[in-house]
């Protein structure tokens, strides 16, 4: 995102058709949609299957870990697996293959097989999550990039609520439970077969791939993976944590679990109006013209997240407070990782966008993951100074960069 004073013009492959791109938008929301709320009612399902089995908290654990270990490993090489299949197939790949591990999870008890399909899932999460949201950035019009873009991010937020809710209503003893998350997988399937086949990508053949193409895509745009970091600390990390949080505040457990839902919703009502901001000012004057824009709304989601870290103080006096800043921090969060992805969409299409959409979803992966341990040990060593002392060194050295960023293309 430092790149150039003035952007390069998009590279990669020429704009779909609008009738394409519309069926396509309409296909990879309804597909990548059932497919979330599919796998979002699976993952705490296993996690009661294995507890009411007596595994240890420790191995139950390790067997979340393991699908996060799947995405960490397939990211940096979707687009050479892209650049292989294409792109309509590989969304294809993604959708069937958790199809098939959820069919395992229903003929076989077997422990280590449950840790090789949760693996391959999450192969198969990484491979979506990657290409789904190159897709629906390159299939976007360029006018209405923002608002779709945010409408997508809103739209996986929202599944994060519906999974667990659904299973909850259905019973998580109840049998029928894990028929329902293989319908709604089977859902997703035919949903990425009604994707349309997308003009191919020019840079199919001579684009960069594997670690070498997000080596490449992380040196042509460093505040890429500054802001995926900051935004996956603050919106996914921080928010597995807050109930600890919560309770190191002296608040009651049902007050610090609602710290999560403020936080949940600052990103589900913020990253929207992100998105149409970004179109908006994209379209009016600007000395560094929509990518300075996008650039001046990305320091000031940056600075939002710094002003509300720095109340982490007054917090401990007033309690609640807490949630007003949770709000804050999804929100922001969510925003940052939304405008880059809208950022990265507005200057780059086929295999070069999956590269630069690779670097972004590493880069909020390693915040999410790192947040909750780090966070979680300050609250155990240092609540007072530690933990916002953690906070403010991401949250600082981010607003910083971007402030940076803004000036020398301003």
């Amino acid at each position: 995102m430092s790149g150039p004073l003035h952007p390069p013009p998009l590279t990669g492959a020429a704009p779909p058709p609008p009738a394409l791109a519309r069926r396509g938008l309409w296909a990879i929301f309804g597909a990548t949609f059932c497919e979330l709320v599919g796998y979002f009612m699976l993952a705490p399902w296993l996690l009661l299957r294995l507890k009411g089995d007596g595994v240890s908290t420790t191995l139950a654990g390790l067997f979340a870990a393991s699908g996060w270990v799947g995405i960490f490993m397939v990211t940096p090489f979707a687009s050479a697996i892209t650049q292989r299949l294409g792109r309509r197939p590989t969304l294809w790949l993604s959708a069937l293959i958790p199809v098939l591990a959820t069919t395992g999870f229903l003929f076989t008890d077997a422990l280590h097989a449950w840790f090789a399909f949760e693996f391959v899932a999450g192969v198969a999460s990484g491979l979506r999550w990657v290409l789904a949201e190159a897709v629906v950035a390159e299939c976007a019009p360029a006018h209405q990039r923002g608002r779709m873009v945010g409408l997508f991010e809103t739209m996986v937020g929202t599944t994060f609520v519906i999974g667990p809710a659904l299973l909850a209503l259905v019973g998580p003893q109840n049998p029928a439970a894990l028929w329902l998350v293989l319908g709604f997988l089977l859902l997703g399937l035919l949903g990425s077969l009604w994707i349309p086949r997308l003009p191919p990508a020019h840079d199919a053949h001579e684009a960069r791939v594997g670690l070498h193409g997000v080596w490449h895509a992380l040196r042509a745009h460093p505040l890429i993976m500054t802001v995926g970091f900051v935004g996956g600390f603050f919106e996914s990390g921080l928010t597995s944590i807050l109930p600890l949080y919560g309770l190191a505040l002296g608040m009651g457990a049902t007050a610090a679990a609602l710290l999560v839902s403020a936080s949940g919703l600052g990103s589900a009502l913020m990253m929207l109006p992100a998105g149409l901001a970004a179109d908006r000012l994209a379209l009016q004057p600007h000395r560094g013209g929509a990518h300075g824009a996008r650039l001046t709304i990305l320091h000031a989601c940056a600075l939002l997240t710094l002003l509300a870290t720095v109340l982490i103080p007054l917090v401990a006096g007033a309690p609640w407070l807490a949630a007003a800043v949770a709000f804050v921090w999804g929100g922001a969060g969510g925003s940052l990782y939304t405008l880059a992805m809208i950022d990265i969409g507005s200057r780059e299409q086929g295999i070069t966008l999956v590269n630069s959409t690779a670097v972004l979803v590493l880069s909020y992966t390693l915040g999410g993951t790192l947040a909750p341990a780090l966070g979680a040990a300050m609250l155990d060593w240092a609540p007072v100074v530690g933990f916002p002392a953690l906070l403010l060194a991401v949250a600082g050295p981010g607003w910083w960069m971007l402030r940076q960023a803004q000036r020398r293309h301003g």
